[in-house]
């Protein structure tokens, strides 16, 4: 009965790459160390070659080709723009804000918006609002730069938002209007006969 056995330890032996050591009333020990066979050019034998842990953690020399780089980016690009003035409603888009009240009367005109909270924000002329565009600086090394909304006019009905490019001066600043009563928009309406 132990004859198969010890033919059966014999095939196992040969067919496993590792090494298996038995001695009598001990359990057969393995030998874990991953080993990869690796043929010499000159005499076409194989000679083994021992793996060790650091071959396998992320270093400088080998990196990890399924682990996703997009979030340290992001976070790059987060911290190179950092808005150096205040910006009333800094996490809202213009499209976002409606205008809710005006008042003229006094030293100095102000505007009451409200964001998509329902919050209230009194604002003047020359401060900034709403989320500023982030604009990429020409050449290697320039800064990105922000672009936010400011408040240029408040008139009887309105109120007059313009935003410069500082890049570009020669270019006319662009304008926004948002209206107290803004009028219905006809051209999106369904006729029904």
């Amino acid at each position: 009965m132990n004859r198969p056995i010890t033919i059966l330890a014999c095939i196992l032996m040969f067919a496993c790459s590792e090494k298996i050591s038995t001695s009598p009333g001990v359990p057969p020990t393995v030998d874990r160390k991953p080993a990869v066979e690796a043929q010499t050019p000159d005499a076409g034998t194989r000679a083994k070659v021992e793996l060790q842990e650091v071959e396998f953690s992320e270093s400088e020399r080998s990196r990890d080709p399924f682990r996703a780089y997009t979030t340290s980016f992001v976070e790059e690009a987060r911290s190179k723009t950092k808005s150096q003035r205040e910006v009333v409603m800094e996490d809202f888009s213009i499209d976002d804000m409606h205008l809710i009240g005006i008042v003229t009367g006094g030293v100095e005109p102000r505007v009451m918006l409200v964001d998509p909270r329902g919050y209230g924000h009194v604002v003047h002329r020359g401060q900034f609002i709403g989320r500023a565009e982030v604009v990429q600086g020409e050449g290697k090394g320039n800064k990105s730069f922000e672009i936010n909304w400011r408040v240029d006019r408040i008139r009887e009905g309105d109120v007059v938002l313009v935003r410069e490019d500082p890049k570009n001066p020669e270019i006319p600043s662009s304008t926004r209007v948002l209206a107290l009563h803004p009028q219905p928009d006809t051209t999106t309406s369904l006729e029904r006969p």
